[in-house]
């Protein structure tokens, strides 16, 4: 089942990826997600589903996969721990989004 949440990001990555201009926030590069392993290449996988690209950040933290893993367990804990309801995750991502400049 897919969340209002999701469904939300969804569409806003729909209408950034089909920009003409695209500016990368990033300033250090991601990994190649074709060079992924393991849980890291069936998130970015996931990633890629659901929004038709690996996340910009996730290519970031997958350099350093303990990275990769705390920050995917925060967000995976926010999602199904029920602490926050599903209107304030959406909240925080964007929140967290705009603190790091990404235009989500």
């Amino acid at each position: 089942m897919q969340s209002s949440c999701t469904a939300a990001v969804r569409a806003v990555s729909a209408r950034f990826l089909n920009r003409q201009k695209v500016t990368d926030m990033s300033r250090i590069d991601g990994i190649d997600p074709d060079q992924a392993s393991g849980r890291i290449a069936r998130v970015l996988e996931a990633q890629r589903a659901n929004w038709g690209a690996p996340l910009a950040n996730h290519l970031v933290y997958a350099r350093r996969p303990d990275l990769f893993r705390a920050v995917r367990g925060m967000w995976s804990a926010l999602d199904h721990d029920g602490i926050l309801g599903a209107a304030l995750v959406c909240l925080v991502n964007r929140r967290v989004a705009a603190l790091n400049g990404c235009s989500f």
